[in-house]
């Protein structure tokens, strides 16, 4: 029987983004393989993270090109951004956590996605939407923070899905103080 490799990785991913601490053996089995035949594919955890990293990292990817992130300005292609990719915020809010394991050791593919971002904060701080005291790079980080938090808040149901996104861009872009104006 062939092993479809996307799946195994799309379902280690579904349960790590639940439970980071997951054995191998419980990966295989929510892959619906054997432990011996993971190993076959990943000699180990780090070598899986390793392949996670790269499926999210083309995942994101392809929502940051399918958003269209140089059309229009910089408000609207973060609501986009954010549209295209909330079907892997889970897997990305595992990867940004699980990354941190590996110090000094990042894939550059994360260089690419930060900086296609920060290009989206530098634009709309240079259109007048976004602020200026706060750096670009801050920004992108907040808005990682705010995506894993919302695919946390999803799985644990205290936050309906449909209206993460909106509740993200908002968030971001609103910050929490309330407008005194009448």
């Amino acid at each position: 029987m062939a092993v479809d490799r996307e799946h195994v990785l799309k379902e280690a991913a579904g349960l790590l983004s639940r439970k980071a601490t997951a054995s191998m053996d419980e990966i295989a089995k929510a892959a619906g393989i054997s432990r011996a035949t993971l190993h076959r594919h990943f000699a180990g955890r780090d070598a899986l993270v390793r392949a996670l990293e790269e499926l999210g990292i083309a995942q994101f990817e392809q929502a940051l090109d399918a958003a269209r992130l140089d059309e229009g300005d910089a408000v609207g292609a973060l609501r986009r951004l954010l549209a295209e990719a909330e079907p892997v915020f889970a897997f990305m809010a595992f990867l940004c956590t699980e990354n941190q394991l590996f110090e000094g050791d990042t894939h550059e593919g994360w260089d690419r996605l930060d900086a296609r971002i920060n290009a989206v904060f530098r634009r709309g701080q240079e259109e007048g939407h976004f602020r200026i005291d706060l750096s670009s790079v801050w920004l992108t980080e907040a808005l990682y923070g705010l995506i894993g938090a919302g695919a946390w808040a999803v799985h644990e149901g205290r936050v309906a899905r449909k209206d993460l996104n909106y509740s993200i861009v908002e968030l971001l872009l609103g910050g929490a103080r309330r407008s005194m104006e009448k």
